[in-house]
């Protein structure tokens, strides 16, 4: 088994925030458990900072820093990505979630995710 977090997972994580469940916080420091984060989360992450959605406490690069500091592997997105994009039923029109529920269902990883609109798709969804 291993993990791709959602987004919002990730920032919780880095912000040692406390909508991250315990649980969650529990399982992700288990380090024989791979951990994923889709280059899309770091896209949506910039984005909603230029736009103002987004006010992080830390600087965009120090993302990339705890990433590898925490054995969080980079994801890219590649053509069996884009394949099951192109197959998922149109149920979320967030193209962030949708590629990384994409992800998530191409590489047979956990989604960790709050996100209750997920349930809808086929991929493995976990929160607490």
């Amino acid at each position: 088994m291993a993990y791709l977090l959602d987004t919002h997972t990730f920032l919780w994580l880095v912000a040692d925030d406390d909508q991250l469940p315990v649980s969650v916080k529990k399982r992700l420091s288990d380090i024989n458990v791979p951990c994923f984060l889709s280059i899309a989360s770091y896209w949506e992450i910039a984005i909603k900072k230029q736009i103002g959605k987004l006010d992080l406490k830390i600087g965009f690069e120090e993302l990339f820093r705890f990433s590898e500091r925490n054995q969080i592997e980079i994801v890219s997105i590649n053509e069996t990505h884009l394949t099951t994009l192109l197959n998922l039923e149109f149920i979320n029109n967030d193209p962030f979630d949708r590629i990384i529920v994409s992800q998530a269902v191409s590489e047979d990883l956990v989604l960790i995710s709050r996100d209750k609109k997920l349930k809808n798709y086929k991929v493995k969804l976990q929160w607490e």
